[in-house]
């Protein structure tokens, strides 16, 4: 009945094949006169979802989450993951082989100050390190007498000899319904903001930068429509895009050469090379430039600007086309996810559905809209313990049968070409717990806290992150991941700059999509996670305010529920945002979905009294 065509449930490599690529890894570095490597997960162009050429670190360790770094030394070695991976990388690595260190509590650069000695020498592939992140890593070792060194050709790739090839995704014009500006109105936007930098160039490292600023599209990535390329934006006069030619139709190349020269991959190197000669200035961006492009330009002559690209804010804040088109992707995906919800209450009980099943049926929901062009990231679907895992991906050596008394939590989106939408969902089957219902409520108070914030302009995410967690803390528990991240608009579904977190430093602006997706996590029992996207509006009018304020405007439509939420630790408050949001899913979803589907989210968002 169910299928799913945009994702595998293919086991991972796992780390059987780690021992043997160590050593040869090992061996490779003793020729070179180095003590050891830093394997990031990245590419050059610090992308988090990488292409399979690009996975390094997978191939390596057997990790496959999308963040994490190794450093491997003669006689040891660590695998770096943040909260979001400890229990995933426990599974999946050998940690015989490598001991597995919290990113944010040990970072790279304190493990090398701890472990390195002096004269010893660490390369890293200065193509896959950020300048500031090579600088980082180039201090740690001065700090213990050892030495950074860059590397080029990297010794992994030398090695990896059935790596595949680099993707060759055809591209796309992404037409001006849906981008709200053309491309020639965006390059007219970004030029003063390289003039206000004091640069002669913008280098565009980041591929996501690239296609908004070109109206472009592509399939070079898993579940995020990217055309990997580079860009350079001079102040004056024609952009030079770096793409594979292969990847253009005639049409496709005809438009883009309207705009720019459009040049071959392996000239952006010589042109970074020229600008640096001629004593250019270039902007190069901090979180996405790597070390070797500062190395070519400041090698050449010239000098190197660094801080944010002005295009990542520029993205960040949707044009009101965007905004009308995320709100009706949320109007046709929250149709899909309510047919599925309601689809799995019936089939859950009878302790035949898998969470394979369940995520294959999801998918199809959302294909029958017609307007899927993929899903936005592979579907997080973990039942009881399984849910747990922040990032579980599930797959047929470890698909669970999804039981009565079990938490099941789903975190899902799709691409369409009007947006980009990211749900999760924690449902019960069975009867809940009353530890369950407790959780899940303190989560929800988190949830409504954010969605009800209002907040002057200039307020961060970090400022904002801790609504979330105030009723958990007062239980005496937490999550080990960040509130919110930005949302692209038909891109990735994890933007940039702006994000609700501790470390969301960049201020909320109206036009930004965020998620608000606080949870709770019991290792080994359950997990749960209430997620919507949220746009940044104006907010109301109060007598007196000294700033503009905003609020939140909740763009996910989908019945939150009500099994496992316990009514008396709600606010007055607290309760009546729930109804209104429900009356509101009730009033937009009925209309569009089947009279059994009705007739289940009638019952799913009745009023809590």
């Amino acid at each position: 009945m169910f299928e799913a065509k945009f994702q595998t449930f293919d086991d991972a490599a796992g780390p059987a094949a780690s021992a043997s690529r160590v050593k040869a890894l090992r061996t490779a570095l003793a020729r070179r006169g180095l003590t050891g490597f830093v394997v990031p997960h990245a590419d050059c162009h610090q992308s988090e979802y990488l292409p399979a050429s690009e996975e390094r670190l997978a191939w390596l360790t057997g990790f496959t989450g999308s963040a994490g770094a190794a450093i491997v030394l003669m006689e040891r070695a660590a695998l770096f993951v943040d909260g979001r991976y400890t229990l995933q990388a426990c599974e999946q690595v050998d940690t015989s082989l490598f001991e597995i260190v919290h990113l944010v509590e040990t970072p790279p650069d304190q493990w090398i100050e701890r472990t390195l000695g002096k004269n010893d020498v660490l390369g890293f592939d200065p193509w896959l390190h950020t300048v500031e992140g090579a600088e980082k890593l180039a201090r740690a070792c001065a700090n213990t007498g050892a030495k950074l060194v860059p590397i080029e050709p990297n010794p992994i790739d030398e090695l990896w000899k059935d790596r595949p090839a680099p993707p060759l995704g055809a591209v796309t014009l992404h037409d001006v319904r849906f981008a709200g500006e053309a491309a020639e109105t965006k390059l007219s936007t970004v030029r003063p903001e390289i003039a206000r930098l004091k640069a002669d160039a913008l280098i565009v490292s980041d591929p996501h930068a690239v296609a908004w600023t070109f109206n472009i599209r592509g399939s070079d990535v898993s579940h995020t429509p990217l055309p990997l390329s580079f860009a350079i934006i001079p102040r004056e006069g024609r952009p030079a895009l770096f793409i594979d030619g292969r990847k253009l139709s005639n049409d496709v190349r005809h438009r883009l050469e309207e705009l720019a020269d459009v040049r071959a991959p392996g000239d952006f190197a010589g042109a970074l090379a020229a600008l640096g000669k001629a004593g250019n200035t270039v902007r190069l961006d901090l979180s996405t430039a790597s070390d070797a492009l500062a190395r070519i330009v400041t090698g050449a002559g010239g000098k190197v600007s660094k801080g944010p690209d002005p295009i990542a804010l520029l993205k960040a804040v949707k044009n009101p086309v965007e905004i009308e088109g995320a709100r009706a992707a949320h109007r046709r995906d929250g149709a899909a996810m309510v047919r599925f919800l309601a689809w799995f209450d019936r089939e859950a009980p009878n302790g035949r559905l898998t969470e394979i099943g369940a995520v294959e049926a999801l998918e199809t929901f959302r294909r029958e809209t017609n307007l899927l062009r993929d899903v936005s990231f592979s579907t997080i679907a973990g039942a009881g313990p399984d849910g747990a895992i922040v990032h579980y991906r599930v797959t047929r050596k470890t698909d669970r049968m999804i039981s009565p008394g079990d938490l099941f939590l789903i975190d899902s989106g799709g691409q369409y070409q009007d947006g980009t939408t990211d749900i999760t969902r924690t449902v019960i089957v069975g009867a809940p717990t009353a530890e369950m219902r407790d959780r899940f409520t303190r989560v929800l108070k988190g949830h409504i806290a954010i969605a009800t914030a209002v907040f002057p302009d200039g307020t961060s995410g970090a400022q904002l992150d801790s609504f979330a967690r105030q009723s958990l803390w007062q239980a005496g528990v937490d999550f080990d991941h960040g509130t919110g991240h930005g949302v692209g608009s038909y891109l990735s579904v994890h933007e940039g700059p702006a994000r609700i977190s501790k470390l969301g430093t960049t201020p909320l602006t109206r036009g930004m999509i965020l998620s608000n997706e606080p949870g709770y996590y019991k290792t080994g029992a359950y997990g749960i996670r209430i997620e919507n996207l949220v746009l940044v509006i104006e907010g109301p009018t109060v007598a007196g305010a000294e700033k503009p304020l905003n609020a939140f405007e909740t763009l996910t439509l989908a019945p939150i529920d009500l099994r496992l939420v316990q009514r008396d630790l709600l606010t007055v408050g607290e309760t009546a945002w729930l109804n209104a949001y429900h009356a509101r899913v009730r009033a937009t979803l009925a209309p569009l979905v089947d009279a059994q589907t009705r007739s289940w989210l009638d019952a799913a968002t009745k009023p809590l009294a």
